[in-house]
């Protein structure tokens, strides 16, 4: 390697320049089918080094030919798969050495630096201006710090993706929601274990840190929005409706924010049971025996979570103090009411949960469904154990696509976004303010399972972490599992 390059040097000297002071960093990937692949790491030229112009090389491999088409810069080199190589780089006619390692990894990235005043030369393009507003990105906290509402559309564009997790397409109406994003954006949402609960969604986000498969966003019960900012997981970000979000329903720093929710309700397959229970008073008569099922385990699920608050304050409990709602379900469990199978349109189908404890909004979305499949289902929101609560939506801090992340943010807490959740039969944070400022579906809120009448109240940040800290050490000691 080191004859071919002297070789080079002899044929085309060149007196000795001083390298510029200042450098711009390119970076893409490719794909290669191969598993041992190469990282290539480029320095700059020390001050006052030799700088010579290279010969033209004809291409001998697709990362030669792709990086001669981004940045005119030729690879003369032949790699082996076993050692540490070199070889040089003609970058607009700077030579720079470069040193190739082979990394276990699933693409080729390659680094490229380019001369700060051969680019300006050049000018700066459309496409700059886009890679400009994608490193702000990552640091923004409004669209403004990401150079304005176009800017951050035209980076997320870019980026062309967003990694999402745990969003069924059945769930509130995410399928549409994602149809409408990825045809008004052109950026393909990936959604990854569209059944995960709260948990594996945190889980995700720790585990790949660092990683361009982690989740660019997660949507979570409130209880686990918390645990993840006081984990320092999540990124400042203030959408242009954070104003209009009720403050108790926010993140005061805006990591997290509600985005919709509801009221924890009683499903019930009205051909299966022939009375079907309107209160939690009613689930401990014994004509219910094995009927009585939850979506999940209350440590992991938001919707568990949340029958389990609303059985407390159905129990003398309160917003400090879930226990009783623990005890509610350990009578359910020895009195064998409570059946462990978790619950979903196919366990009900079946008739292994004809009767479910779920939130208002999914109870009711799966009416028509299950008529078309023969089950009669009823939602009820029991009057002695009102509980409301909100998922919320948060950005992942090291998010591999920030831009089409606060995108996606923007989208949902604008009037359509807040309208398809709305249709998915939950209530959107912002139905308050879009009612009053004319915006709201009328026609769609009207089909929403009737509100319990008076003002609904909240537990604060404090209530329920210690409420999520009671639920996990008590759960499976005589409750639940």
């Amino acid at each position: 390697m080191a004859s071919r390059r002297s070789a080079a040097s002899r044929r085309y000297r060149a007196p000795v320049v001083p390298p510029p002071a200042t450098a711009i960093l390119l970076s893409f990937s490719l794909s290669r089918p191969s598993p041992l692949l190469w990282n290539v790491s480029l320095s700059a030229p020390e001050r006052g080094s030799t700088i010579r112009p290279l010969p033209p090389h004809s291409p001998r491999s697709l990362p030669e030919r792709l990086l001669r088409a981004f940045a005119g810069v030729h690879l003369p080199y032949t790699a082996s798969r076993g050692n540490e190589s070199s070889c040089t780089a003609n970058l607009f006619h700077w030579e720079i050495p470069l040193r190739l390692h082979r990394v276990p990894s699933a693409g080729l990235s390659c680094v490229l630096a380019a001369a700060a005043l051969g680019l300006s030369a050049c000018g700066l393009t459309s496409t700059d201006a886009a890679s400009d507003s994608g490193s702000k990105a990552a640091t923004a906290v409004s669209a403004q710090d990401a150079g304005g509402l176009d800017a951050l559309v035209a980076a997320a564009k870019k980026e062309g993706k967003l990694n999402a997790i745990a969003l069924p397409r059945d769930w509130t109406n995410y399928g549409e929601i994602i149809d409408t994003f990825e045809k008004k954006y052109g950026i393909k949402v990936e959604v990854e274990n569209p059944d995960a609960s709260s948990q594996d969604e945190l889980a995700a986000v720790t585990s790949r840190k660092g990683q361009d498969r982690s989740p660019d966003v997660i949507d979570v019960g409130s209880a686990f929005a918390i645990s993840a900012a006081q984990q320092n997981l999540l990124a400042q970000y203030r959408v242009s409706a954070f104003d209009q979000i009720p403050q108790e329903q926010k993140d005061a720093q805006a990591r997290w924010y509600n985005d919709f929710g509801g009221y924890v309700s009683i499903g019930c397959d009205a051909a299966r049971v022939k009375k079907c229970p309107k209160t939690f008073a009613d689930l401990l008569d014994p004509r219910y025996k094995g009927q009585i099922a939850l979506t999940g385990n209350p440590t992991k699920s938001g919707s568990a979570f949340g029958a389990v608050y609303a059985a407390a304050l159905a129990n003398k409990g309160s917003f400090d103090d879930i226990k009783p709602g623990l005890d509610f379900f350990a009578r359910l469990k020895n009195s064998g009411n409570f059946n462990p199978v978790e619950s979903s349109p196919a366990t009900i189908q079946k008739g292994e949960t004809p009767i479910s404890i779920n939130w208002d909004y999914l109870n009711a979305g799966y009416v028509d469904d299950l008529r078309a499949k023969g089950v009669d289902w009823k939602v009820s929101v029991p009057a002695d154990g009102v509980y409301s609560q909100y998922y919320s939506q948060a950005i992942v801090k090291w998010a591999p696509h920030p831009a089409a992340a606060r995108l996606w943010q923007e989208f949902l807490y604008s009037p359509e976004g807040q309208n398809l959740w709305l249709k998915g039969h939950a209530r959107p944070v912002l139905m308050p303010s879009m009612q009053k400022a004319g915006t709201l579906d009328t026609a769609v809120a009207a089909k929403l399972p009737k509100a319990p009448a008076g003002k609904t109240a909240f537990p604060t940040e404090g209530q329920v972490s210690k409420a999520k800290q009671d639920v996990v050490q008590g759960w499976g000691r005589g409750a639940g599992e």
